[in-house]
C-alpha cells in the first residue's frame, strides 16, 4: 500500500473501531465535585470532540467522545469558598491532621482509582490521541508516583521526629502547608502531570482548587467519586469553566496561595499579575520549552539518531522535554538527514489502539494549521523538508516534517512547535551552540551527542548554567521521579520531584522554647498525651 493510500485510509468508520477500544457510550458529565458533593449541572456545556476522525457519509468527523460543564465565575467562586474554609486558616481538619491520617486517606483514594483504570486509558486515547499502551504507561506511572510520594512523605516525616537542641533553644522542625492551592494541569500528559503537583500539595495539607487541561478533561470524571469519599469536605474542588472567564477571579481575591500551571509562561505570568499579593502567592510552574540536541563531530552518529527520533517525536513531540531543535555538525550532516530520515519512515503511523503505532492524531484543532505556517515560513526563508512526505496532512493527522537547514530568521528556530516537525540546524564551531542557549528564552534541558571526554566536559560547564539537566549521549526526560525536575528561565518556576515536590508544597515551621526543667516537662506532657499533631515524636513505619 502506497504512503497516499495508507494516509487515505488511516481514519476508521464506526465500524472498523475494535471492540475493546470502543466508547460503550458518549460521557456526558453534568456535575461536578464541590464542598464533598457531586453538584448538578443544568446549564452549558462543551462538546468534547476526539483527535480521531471516523468515516461517514458526509466525509471525515472528528468523533463526539462526550460534554463537560462550562460553568460560571458563580460556581468557580463557591467552589474557592469550599477549598478557603476548608482550610480555615490552617486550622482545618485537614491541615492539622496528622501526617499518618493523610496518608490513609491518599491511600484509600489509589486504591478507589485504580478500580477505574480502564476506563481512565480509554478516554486518554480517545480525548488526546495517545495510544493505548502509552495510555496504560500514564496511568500506572502516575499510581507508582502517587506511592513514591507517601514513601517519600514517611521518609521526611521520620527525619523531622526528633528535636534539636542549639545554644540553648530546644526546637522539633516540621513542615506545614501553605493553603489553598490552584492545580492546572497540561492536555499531553493531563493524569500524570496534574498528580505530580496535585497529590503533593494535597497530602501535605494544602486545600485544592483542580482544573482540568481543555483536552483530556472527562477522563477526571470517573475519579471525581473517588475524591469525594476519600477526603473531607472542601478538601479537594473541581472546577470547570473557560479559564480566561473563571481563574480571573480566582486570582483576584488573593485567596490562592498557590498556583501549579503546567503550560505557557505568558499565561503564568498573567494570571500572577492579577494576585493583589504576590509576595504571598508561591507558584509552582512548568513552562516553555525548546530542548536542543547538540551533535558534534565525534557523536555515535547511529546513537544520536535513535535517540533524536524517540526525543523529538515519542507521543508526536507533544512533550515539553522533547527535543525542538537539533544542532548538527556540519560534517555530519548530510549522513544525519539521511538516516534520520529512514528512521522517521520506519515509524508506523495510525489509531491509538493500533499495536506498534508510534505517531497519531494530534487533539489541538489548530496545530495542523501551525505546523504548516511554521513549514511555510522555513520553506520560504531557504529550508527544506528532507524526509519524503513530510509535512503532510490529513485532517488531525500530520506526517512528521524533517527541516534543513533552518536559519535565526525561522519560526522554528526560537518558536515552541510541540507538534511533529524536527528543525535541524548545522554547526561549524559548538561556540555557536552555546550561544543559542545563552540567547535562548526557555532554559530547560539540553542533550549532548559526543564520545570525547573533553568535548562533553567542555560543553558541560557553559550548559549546566543555562538549562537544568543536560543529558549526554541520551534524549532529554522528566524522569527517573526521584530527580528534579525544574527549568530556568522561562522554562520553570519552582521544583518538582518527588521529594522536591513536598517541599514545594509546604514550609518549615518549628515550635521552639529554652531548655530549662519547666518546658522539658511541658513538652513531654504534650507529647506523651498525644495532644498535639504536630509536635510529635510518633515514628511512621
Amino acid at each position: 500500500m502506497s504512503f497516499q493510500e495508507q494516509l487515505d485510509h488511516l481514519f476508521p468508520t464506526e465500524e472498523q473501531i475494535p471492540g475493546a477500544f470502543k466508547l460503550e457510550a458518549e460521557v456526558n458529565q453534568r456535575e461536578y465535585l464541590s464542598n464533598g458533593q457531586m453538584l448538578p449541572w443544568n446549564g452549558e456545556v462543551h462538546t468534547v470532540l476526539s483527535p480521531v476522525c471516523v468515516k461517514t457519509a458526509h466525509g471525515l468527523q472528528r468523533k463526539i467522545i462526550g460534554t463537560y460543564p462550562l460553568c460560571d465565575e458563580a460556581e468557580a467562586s463557591a467552589a474557592l469558598e469550599a477549598a478557603v474554609n476548608a482550610y480555615h486558616n490552617g486550622r482545618g481538619e485537614w491541615p492539622t491532621m496528622g501526617v499518618a491520617q493523610r496518608i490513609q486517606h491518599v491511600e484509600k483514594f489509589t486504591h478507589q482509582i485504580i478500580e477505574k483504570k480502564q476506563e481512565v486509558v480509554k478516554l486518554l486515547m480517545w480525548e488526546i490521541g495517545k495510544t493505548y499502551a502509552d495510555s496504560v504507561k500514564e496511568f500506572d506511572r502516575t499510581i507508582e508516583y502517587i506511592h513514591a510520594t507517601i514513601d517519600a512523605l514517611k521518609d521526611l516525616d521520620r527525619q523531622s521526629s526528633g528535636f534539636t537542641m542549639e545554644q540553648g533553644i530546644v526546637a522539633q522542625i516540621r513542615r506545614s502547608p501553605l493553603g489553598v492551592v490552584l492545580c492546572m494541569g497540561p492536555f499531553n500528559y493531563p493524569l500524570n502531570e496534574t498528580f505530580t503537583t496535585l497529590i503533593p500539595a494535597l497530602i501535605m495539607g494544602n486545600t485544592i482548587l483542580f482544573k482540568p487541561p481543555k483536552h483530556g478533561t472527562l477522563l477526571f470524571y470517573p475519579l471525581l467519586e473517588a475524591f469525594k469519599n476519600c477526603f473531607p469536605p472542601g478538601v479537594v474542588n473541581t472546577i470547570y469553566g473557560r479559564g480566561n472567564k473563571i481563574i480571573p477571579g480566582l486570582m483576584q481575591s488573593g485567596k490562592i496561595n498557590v498556583l501549579t500551571l503546567i503550560g505557557s509562561s505568558k499565561v503564568a505570568n498573567e494570571l500572577k499579575k492579577m494576585h493583589p499579593k504576590v509576595n504571598r502567592l508561591r507558584a509552582i510552574l512548568g513552562l516553555d520549552a525548546k530542548n536542543a540536541a547538540i551533535i558534534t563531530a565525534q557523536a555515535d552518529l547511529k546513537l544520536a539518531v535513535q535517540e533524536t527520533v524517540l526525543g523529538s517525536l515519542s507521543f508526536n513531540g507533544q512533550r515539553c522535554t522533547a527535543l525542538k531543535i537539533i544542532f548538527v555538525h556540519r560534517s555530519l550532516a548530510d549522513q544525519f538527514l539521511e538516516e534520520l530520515a529512514a528512521a522517521v519512515a520506519k515509524l508506523k503511523f495510525g489509531m491509538p489502539w493500533q499495536e506498534g503505532v508510534s505517531l497519531t492524531p494530534l487533539p489541538e484543532p489548530h496545530k495542523p494549521a501551525y505546523l504548516k505556517e511554521c513549514l511555510d515560513d522555513a520553506l520560504a526563508k531557504g529550508a527544506k523538508i528532507v524526509n519524503e512526505n513530510g509535512g503532510v496532512t490529513n485532517e488531525s493527522f500530520v506526517y512528521p516534517a524533517i527541516v534543513y537547514p533552518v536559519t535565526a530568521e525561522m519560526k522554528l528556530y526560537t518558536e515552541e512547535q510541540f507538534g511533529p516537525v524536527v528543525p535541524v540546524v548545522p554547526f561549524d564551531d559548538l561556540e555557536e551552540t552555546i550561544q543559542y542557549l545563552i540567547e535562548s528564552t526557555h532554559g530547560q534541558q539540553v542533550s549532548i551527542f559526543s564520545n570525547n571526554d573533553q568535548e562533553v566536559a567542555a560543553l558541560i560547564d557553559p550548559l549546566v548554567n543555562q538549562v537544568s539537566r543536560v543529558n549526554i549521549n541520551c534524549q532529554c526526560q522528566r524522569g527517573p521521579d526521584v530527580f528534579p525536575f525544574t527549568g530556568r528561565k522561562d522554562s520553570a518556576e519552582g521544583t518538582l520531584s518527588v521529594v522536591d515536590a513536598l517541599r514545594s508544597f509546604s514550609i518549615r515551621s518549628l515550635v521552639a522554647t529554652k531548655l530549662n526543667d519547666n518546658n522539658k516537662h511541658l513538652l513531654n506532657e504534650i507529647i506523651d498525651s498525644n495532644s498535639s499533631n504536630f509536635l510529635s515524636t510518633k515514628y511512621l513505619f
